[in-house]
């Protein structure tokens, strides 16, 4: 999996005269098809349920909590991870950090169910997915991902929305809404492809992302893309961004940063054989994206990674 995560602007925390608990401390902003929750812990807790009549999407602003669900072992919960969780399911938390210097933040949309209905009807009404019993659906079991930068932004929005005064603040949110659950579904869809899961038989995007991962040091480009989906290059493309939320291309960059980044584990590789090996031309531009996506330079990621 993509381990780039994109933070959320975190609201400030409640002044310390307002606090009404120290674990889990819930202030909530209330809309005609959601509400907002924020809360924030300031001492060390552990098994503090929680649990919520509507889905809910939940994002770490601050701090880290240990979250358990569904009867699992619990995982670490951080800045730029994001947890959607069914109706009516408890989840328990551990605050293991949390102090008044060092607190939790952590916010829980919940997303009234005939709103994420509506949605998804339209979607599939007016945006169908190509091939035979394929629809919008949010899938379950894939619940916790790393946010990318088109679902922070969105979030962002939302909680701009929410705790803003705006007469029009409702028709502003709904409309984020369904961004929000687009984003959520696509976000879904590359970490399945990440994580070797198959989507659905008919879905021509699993051969054409395994074609990619196979071919990386190829010239690929749209045509010998859209070809093997067997469409044309306009609606490969329009298919391709609908599905992943990012263009092939752009799916196609990640995908090399990736084997770049495995190459670079190893400490006595040379960034030039890095570049040619993870399909890049040009090692000048090769370094050039790198330290866009990573923030730092292949030869810096390599030394972080020295064992």
């Amino acid at each position: 999996m993509n381990n780039q995560r994109f933070l959320i602007n975190p609201p400030q925390l409640s002044k310390e005269k307002s606090l009404k608990t120290l674990v889990e401390n819930r202030t909530v902003y209330t809309l005609n098809h959601c509400e907002l929750n924020l809360f924030e812990t300031y001492e060390s807790s552990s098994s503090v349920p929680l649990k919520f009549n509507d889905l809910v999407v939940t994002s770490m602003l601050r701090g880290k909590k240990v979250m358990h669900l569904f009867d699992e072992a619990g995982f670490d919960y951080l800045p730029g991870e994001t947890v959607v969780v069914p109706s009516n399911v408890e989840m328990k938390i551990d605050f293991p950090e949390a102090s008044r210097k060092n607190p939790t933040q952590c916010l829980a949309l919940a997303i009234e169910q005939s709103k994420i209905t509506d949605t998804l009807n339209f979607l599939n009404e007016r945006y169908p997915k190509e091939g035979k019993d394929m629809f919008w659906q949010l899938n379950y079991q894939n619940y916790f991902f790393y946010n990318n930068i088109d679902l922070a932004t969105t979030i962002n929005k939302l909680i701009k929305e929410c705790m803003g005064t705006s007469s029009t603040k409702d028709v502003l949110a709904d409309l984020t809404l369904q961004e929000l659950l687009i984003r959520i579904i696509q976000t879904q869809t590359v970490k399945s492809i990440d994580e070797g899961l198959s989507l659905h038989a008919n879905n021509p995007i699993n051969e054409v992302t395994d074609f990619i991962k196979l071919n990386l040091k190829e010239n690929i480009n749209l045509k010998i893309l859209s070809d093997k989906a067997a469409m044309s290059t306009a609606s490969f493309y329009r298919f391709f961004k609908r599905e992943l939320g990012m263009s092939p291309i752009e799916y196609v960059l990640n995908e090399k940063i990736k084997c770049a980044k495995k190459l670079l584990k190893n400490p006595s590789i040379q960034i030039n054989e890095v570049c040619y090996l993870s399909g890049f031309e040009d090692a000048n531009y090769f370094i050039r994206l790198f330290k866009k996506h990573e923030g730092i330079t292949p030869k810096q990621y390599q030394l972080l990674h020295v064992n």
